[in-house]
């Protein structure tokens, strides 16, 4: 399984790391066990849906965050792409759910995988 990153997660990741300092390790963690199950896996992993995107966007909801005290129900999100054919995963959003937790960004996820 390959992973790739958008510049805007790289971004995002940067800024939550400066808060969460395990999150380098708590993405590792995250790498593994989407090699074993990187589609639907609910209610840890749930496909988006209604974006009008053939590509496979899903949300990551019960991410482990070692640097929060919550485990499981850290309250940050992560939103990836998969491509089954390619056997390929792009991360494209990383955000704390203290934002809007019912929306991603859907304009980005159209103008990358569109």
């Amino acid at each position: 399984m390959e992973f790739d990153y958008l510049e805007e997660f790289k971004k995002e990741f940067k800024r939550l790391f400066r808060k969460y300092r395990s999150l380098d390790d708590d993405i590792e963690v995250l790498k593994k066990y989407l090699r074993i199950t990187p589609g639907n896996n609910p209610p840890r992993v749930v496909r988006i849906p209604g974006l009008g995107l053939e590509t496979e966007i899903y949300k990551v909801r019960h991410f482990r965050c070692k640097a929060l005290r919550k485990g499981s129900r850290s309250g940050i999100r992560v939103i990836y792409a998969f491509f089954p054919d390619n056997q390929k995963i792009v991360f494209s959003e990383i955000y704390n759910k203290e934002r809007d937790d019912t929306d991603c960004d859907k304009e980005r996820l159209k103008r990358y995988f569109d």
